[in-house]
């Protein structure tokens, strides 16, 4: 598995709340066992205790966004370095896939579960994917959906550095939000210069008589 994988862990995690929304999923065990996927057995390791922790991971993780998203590189970097030295990551080199016909394994590096508790495990594979999100790609990469209200993460993955929407609804709905600031600002012109050749027309009328 790649490590470019392990960065939807940390936006996943982010997404669970919606701050403008006043709006929180992450409110039981079930919900932090969906967080991991098809990661079963680090799944089964939840408990309740993990909802308040993983919590924290959140607002730690969000700051991260936040400070990448604001332009601020270095307070990004710090934040995540301070998430890499609290939960560190446990590299194991996989094969459970095969590269040919021969039945050779296709080698790939691996981050193993976290033996203490859900919350480590998940923190670590998060704050790493999101750190090799970083380095490889640029911190830029890092942002915050501009549809306003909403401020979901996203990993910027295009290939001209473009993206500014968590998703293609929240797209569509900022660009017809702006469609109809334009009509609307068209429309007040309009009435402005309406108004102003009405203002000209009677006092070229009042100048005659």
């Amino acid at each position: 598995m790649e490590l470019a994988y392990y960065s939807d862990y940390a936006v996943r995690l982010v997404n669970t709340e919606d701050p403008a929304r006043g709006k929180d999923s992450l409110t039981s065990v079930e919900a932090v066992r969906d967080l991991f996927g098809g990661n079963s057995s680090a799944a089964r390791r939840a408990t309740d205790a993990d909802v308040t922790r993983f919590r924290s991971v959140r607002g730690r993780l969000r700051s991260v966004f936040e400070a990448a998203d604001g332009g601020d590189e270095t307070l990004a970097v710090d934040l995540l370095n301070s998430l890499l030295l609290e939960f560190p990551v446990s590299p194991q080199i996989s094969g459970h896939d095969f590269r040919d016909d021969d039945g050779r394994p296709l080698w790939h590096m691996h981050l193993a579960d976290h033996p203490s508790n859900a919350t480590a495990g998940y923190a670590a594979i998060a704050a790493m994917g999101l750190a090799f999100h970083l380095t490889e790609y640029g911190v830029d990469r890092l942002g915050l959906c501009e549809a306003s209200p909403c401020r979901n993460a996203y990993l910027d993955t295009s290939t001209n550095r473009s993206r500014r929407y968590c998703s293609d609804r929240c797209a569509t709905r900022a660009n017809v939000a702006a469609y109809r600031a334009r009509k609307r600002l068209e429309a007040d012109r309009s009435e402005k210069t309406g108004l102003a050749q009405d203002s000209a027309q009677r006092a070229t009328a009042n100048g005659e008589r």
